[in-house]
């Protein structure tokens, strides 16, 4: 009995879906880059910055979470839990000393010393989703999509996540919410980053793995719908500490629920006997492959050189056998000295690349400019999402902070979810499911853009949606692409996007347009020089929100040309799945 415990224990402590609930649970604090819009007007009134001096400290918060090339070489040369550990070092001392300024604890910094300070602090997110995201890859190998979907999904509710326990911790202070943020991720990271890493999960394979995924599924949308209820509750009725308190308790059972998964696969599903488990090859057969044979990588090679370009858009049965015949042809006149093989250059898509190999590579770059310029325009929102709504005369800039992690949360899950149809049901690319939430959001930067009525719930939704959908659908398709072994290093390469966007979009674009209106309204009335300037009105980010939904376009059309460049490989790694 004793034996048998001990044996279920270990299933437990070594099932993957124990590390990939772990994982979520820590991606659920790795998301401070997120509060920004709420920290960042206690920095201003504070430190009494302008909006471009703001505007530089959001440029340096997107730096942190995006440089991650340090974060990526340790996940592969040493264990997962170094990078954690490293990452809650870092956002400890980054936030804790910005705290320590904003309270007059330690003294004033010049901005240079506080952009590298928010740098530091935030560049621990990176730890964190590297952990997190390479151990759920290897784990499910066979269900990228709705795995990195679910992980990045985590770390976009992490703003609201956090804003519900501030409001709960009920401080009079302000600045009290840069503490909370120091503080509570790194606690979490430590607590749990021994049970982050690989465990051969493609060998863990049950056919209850279907169900388990409805199940984080269904989670995931009650925890997002009672956020947002909870979100309009205190926005909309005054509440008691008690409510709250009661409220944020409830949230944190709806986040430890999903430990059920582990919990009933390893102590209750073996009970009855042995557990009917298969391996999953972490790279697929080709469909074309008799059983029990190899066919060498440059007859391949040849394959996709060689074959008519009709031959794609044939049924899928139609297509495996004329390639087959192909391929056969190949073989038999490299046997006979008819034709020689071309020498090969490098690993082909589908296979393992090195970062420097894809770097030559045009799908790489049409990946990395799609996300700079959809990603980037997404993120101008989020770290401008105070001013916007204070300059259409909101006053709760907390309220649309939450919205909007709530809406990237399930733009997250819904993206990796469809997108993994897509590729599942019907073997197409990936990134056309980008190229849909890019169009999202280009809608959601015209609400903003003319400041209707609502359009600021309405532009939230939408951005929100589409943003988040691309941090569940580009891992995932660059994982696809360029393989898994040096998946930590090519990740960490694509999230660059995200700050050359801000950058630009952000510290040069919005920024100079807000500050042009507000002096512009400022000589228009009587004006304190001691006073922060301050826009009022729709105009304030007209002209940024409309540069920005043209972005969206452009991105949504360099998604579609990745999508017709790489039909081949999809029908390679998902065809018989439609067959």
């Amino acid at each position: 009995m004793a034996s048998t415990t001990r044996e279920k224990f270990a299933s437990f402590i070594n099932n993957r879906w124990l590390v990939f609930v772990a994982a979520m649970w820590i991606q659920s604090c790795a998301g401070n880059g997120y509060l920004f819009g709420s920290i960042s007007p206690v920095i201003k009134s504070s430190l009494n910055y302008n909006q471009k001096e703001l505007a530089r400290l959001g440029v340096a918060k997107d730096l942190g979470d995006s440089v991650g090339f340090i974060a990526g070489s340790l996940s592969e040369n040493f264990p997962l839990w170094v990078s954690l550990l490293v990452g809650a070092v870092q956002n400890l001392v980054g936030y804790g000393w910005v705290w320590l300024v904003v309270t007059r604890r330690a003294p004033v910094l010049p901005i240079w010393a506080m952009c590298l300070l928010i740098f530091v602090g935030n560049n621990g997110e990176t730890y964190f989703n590297t952990g997190s995201l390479v151990s759920g890859v290897h784990n499910f190998p066979k269900s990228r999509g709705p795995v990195v979907g679910i992980l990045k999904g985590f770390a976009g509710l992490g703003g609201a996540i956090l804003s519900q326990i501030y409001t709960m911790i009920h401080s009079p202070d302000p600045a009290s919410i840069i503490l909370m943020v120091a503080v509570a991720p790194a606690v979490v990271a430590v607590s749990l980053m021994f049970f982050i890493r690989p465990v051969g999960g493609h060998r863990q394979i049950r056919p209850t793995d279907g169900a388990s995924f409805i199940f984080i599924y269904g989670v995931c949308i009650l925890l997002a719908a009672y956020l947002m209820a909870v979100m309009l509750i205190e926005d909309l009725v005054v509440v008691s500490h008690n409510i709250v308190t009661i409220f944020t308790i409830v949230l944190f059972v709806i986040l430890l629920v999903p430990v059920l998964v582990p919990i009933v696969t390893s102590f209750f599903m073996d009970s009855n006997g042995p557990v009917d488990t298969v391996e999953e090859p972490l790279v697929p057969k080709r469909e074309d492959q008799e059983p029990g044979t190899q066919t060498p990588d440059l007859i391949l090679s040849e394959v996709e050189d060689e074959k008519p370009s009709d031959v794609d858009s044939l049924p899928a049965s139609e297509r495996h056998k004329r390639i087959a015949q192909l391929q056969a042809q190949l073989m038999q006149a490299a046997a006979k000295g008819a034709i020689r093989v071309k020498g090969r250059r490098g690993p082909h898509r589908g296979e393992d690349f090195t970062l420097t190999q894809a770097l030559v590579k045009a799908d790489f770059w049409l990946i990395f400019t799609s996300l700079l310029l959809g990603g980037g325009s997404g993120l101008t929102v989020i770290d401008n999402l105070g001013q916007m709504s204070q300059s259409l005369g909101y006053n709760n800039t907390h309220v649309f902070v939450s919205m909007i992690s709530i809406w990237n949360f399930l733009g997250r899950i819904s993206g990796g979810y469809f997108s993994e149809l897509v590729v599942r049901d019907y073997a197409y690319p990936r990134p056309v499911a980008l190229a849909v939430a890019q169009v999202v959001m280009a809608i959601g930067n015209v609400f903003f853009a003319f400041g209707w009525p609502g359009a600021m719930y309405i532009g939230t939704l939408l951005i929100g949606l589409g943003y988040g959908a691309h941090w569940a659908i580009v891992p995932a398709t660059a994982s696809e692409l360029f393989g898994l072994k040096n998946f930590g290093a090519l990740y960490n390469f694509l999230t660059l996007a995200n700050p050359a966007g801000s950058l630009v979009f952000s510290g040069m674009i919005a920024s100079t347009i807000y500050d042009m209106e507000a002096e512009r309204q400022a000589h228009g009335s009587v004006f304190n020089p001691d006073d922060v300037l301050k826009c009022d009105g729709y105009i304030c980010y007209f002209l940024t929100s409309l540069i920005m939904s043209g972005f969206c376009i452009v991105a949504c059309i360099l998604s579609l040309i990745l999508v017709r460049r790489t039909k081949p490989v999809y029908t390679h790694l998902y065809g018989k799945t439609r067959t």
